[in-house]
């Protein structure tokens, strides 16, 4: 019995991470993400060796841009849903 009561809490524990990790990852690239295209090319260079153009940078700096608002939303409604669901079932057992 206790080694289930362990792997539980393990597992709750793991779930917890990755929720909050999918709140930090999309915010923390957002905010670390440059401004200008430039800086998005150096950044590239920096990180693979390889050089784009200046419009390639503009449009993978919105494509990341997107990528990263809609991994907040995603996580943002499962959460919400989660909790509508938690609501919703306590409301059932006092009824």
């Amino acid at each position: 019995m206790r080694r289930r009561y362990n792997a539980r809490r393990l597992a709750s524990r793991w779930l917890r991470g990755q929720e909050i990790s999918g709140w930090i990852l999309p915010s923390a690239m957002l905010v670390l993400l440059p401004k200008c295209p430039a800086c998005m090319v150096a950044y590239v260079a920096l990180a693979t060796g390889l050089g784009i153009s200046m419009s390639a940078a503009a449009h993978l700096r919105m494509l990341v841009v997107l990528l990263c608002t809609v991994s907040l939303g995603f996580v943002a409604t499962r959460s919400l849903r989660r909790t509508l669901l938690i609501r919703h079932a306590r409301q059932m057992v006092k009824t």
